[in-house]
């Protein structure tokens, strides 16, 4: 592909394009925003995961500001289609994130999709949920080669420095 000048130029669309136009791209992210705060963990395509995650840090971000807040109550009554959700994102999502500044969700790869368009997916979700993580906690194994050589390393460190300093008494 030939890289032109054309290419270059953004024209003013610093969005992805994802549906029929912006009305139906701010309605699909509504939605998936709304499963993402009711269910915690959502499974969607790269693209939209990636989308979404600044919204939903954002509406974060705005409920900290709490319940009273004018401003906060219209960015959750806007982005959260279901109403039932507004008293979850301030009484269960706000006080779990409150001593963070930023870095609510966390975003994983997963395997496309089997079918024919074999889109990328990735896995969206609000840290602290309460499912399983998706990446095992790596444990610490003493049997692995290269902890095994860096215990010996250590070893012959410390017989070395015995060797070379003998402590003297007076």
């Amino acid at each position: 592909m030939r890289l032109t000048l054309q290419m270059l130029i953004s024209h003013g669309r610093v969005a992805r394009k994802m549906g029929l136009g912006p009305q139906s791209r701010i309605n699909m992210l509504r939605n998936i925003l709304t499963g993402l705060v009711r269910h915690e963990r959502i499974e969607t395509t790269q693209a939209r995961a990636d989308e979404v995650r600044f919204y939903a840090e954002k509406l974060v971000d705005y409920a900290k500001k709490g319940d009273t807040d004018d401003k906060a109550m219209k960015m959750a009554s806007f982005w959260l289609t279901e109403k039932d959700l507004v008293p979850k994102l301030f009484k269960i999502l706000v006080p779990r994130f409150e001593n963070q500044s930023s870095g609510y969700t966390r975003m994983a790869r997963i395997p496309n999709r089997p079918n024919l368009d074999r889109a990328k997916m990735a896995v969206l979700e609000y840290k602290g949920n309460p499912f399983p993580p998706l990446y095992p906690a790596k444990k610490e194994n003493e049997l692995t080669l290269i902890n095994q050589l860096l215990k010996g390393y250590r070893e012959q460190k410390n017989i070395s420095k015995a060797a070379v300093s003998p402590e003297v008494h007076f």
